[in-house]
This record gives C-alpha cells, structure tokens and sequence, in this order.
C-alpha cells in the first residue's frame, strides 16, 4: 500500500492540528470568559451582561455568585433586560426593591450543574424538564425548533443563546429575554 500525500491531506492535517480543543475557550459578548473563574469574576467582563451585573451588585448577590455553588444561571443580556417595560430595571435597582430585585435574579440560578446536553435531555421528554430555582420556583425546559427555551412562570421564553460558558462554580446559558416569577 504506497501512501499518497496531497495538499488537500496536507491541509486538512494542518487544520486538524490547530482546532479549537474540546472546552476550547467561550466568548461571551466578545470576552473571553475563563473556566478557572467564578460566575460573580467572567460576568463583569462580558459587555453585553452589564444590566445584569449592576442588577446582581444592587441586590447583594455579587458574595453568593462567587462561592463555590455550584450554580447553573441563565444570564439575561441586557437587550434581554431592554425588553421590559421602559423603567422597570431603574425601579427595580432601587434599595427599597432590593426584596423583588432578588427574587428575580435568584429565579436565574438553579442549585448543581446542569449542561446543555443534559438540559436538551430533559427538554425534549413530553411536558419537557422542570426545575426548582434558587428562588424556590420553578421553570421549564422545552426545545422548540430546535433551539433550548427557558419558561418562566408567567409562560414567556428566554431562547439559550449562549450555552455551557462554564465556571469555576458552574455554568452559565446567555439568554434573551428575563424570566419573571409570578
């Protein structure tokens, strides 16, 4: 058997060598998000999590998302947090509404690690994957046209735009829309 080298094999070998490894590094809003940090440390580096951070830092939550959880959080982008009626956020960021502020944010972080293999797992069974949140409440996991939807109580989705940015002390899913409790 004589072996043929081509540049098409040249290259695809080539190709091959420099792949992004498995668990090659995630970018979220264009940083780099880093599997060595916490949640409350690769947050307020992503540019498009900001309403989120602030939220989080309004509440008193930044200690909780640095402890070692672990936690699965979906992180509503800040156009996520554009979708609500005008005002809502500069309401809710008030000291007197740190109580509500709270109860939405921690409605975002599920206790244990859940990836998006495991959440599509679940979100594909008939009535889909229910989980209890932080906040005591819950929400459900479907598929729908192929892309992994967050339900929240009042029956809105939050699409996964950004799935298995892991973290030191779990994982985070970028969604598009926040997800409110009843």
């Amino acid at each position: 058997m004589s072996l043929k080298v081509t540049n098409l094999a040249v290259l695809v070998a080539g190709s091959l060598l420099f792949a992004a490894p498995v668990g090659a590094q995630v970018m979220v809003g264009g940083a780099p998000m880093y599997a060595t940090k916490t949640i409350a440390e690769n947050a307020p580096e992503a540019p498009n999590l900001t309403t989120l951070v602030a939220a989080v830092k309004a509440a008193g939550l930044v200690e909780t998302l640095g402890s070692p959880g672990p936690f699965t959080v979906f992180a509503p982008t800040n156009r996520a947090f554009e979708k609500l009626p005008a005002g809502t956020v500069d309401t809710l960021v008030k000291p007197e509404n740190k109580a509500m502020l709270t109860e939405i944010l921690t409605y975002h972080v599920v206790p244990g690690t859940y990836s998006a293999e495991k959440l599509m797992a679940g979100a594909r069974k008939k009535g889909g994957l229910t989980l209890t949140t932080v906040a005591g409440k819950p929400i459900t996991l479907k598929m729908s046209k192929g892309k992994l939807v967050v339900i929240d109580q009042k029956g809105g989705g939050a699409v996964v735009q950004t799935a298995d940015v892991n973290q030191s002390n779990g994982v985070v899913h970028v969604i598009g829309s926040v997800l409110l409790p009843k």
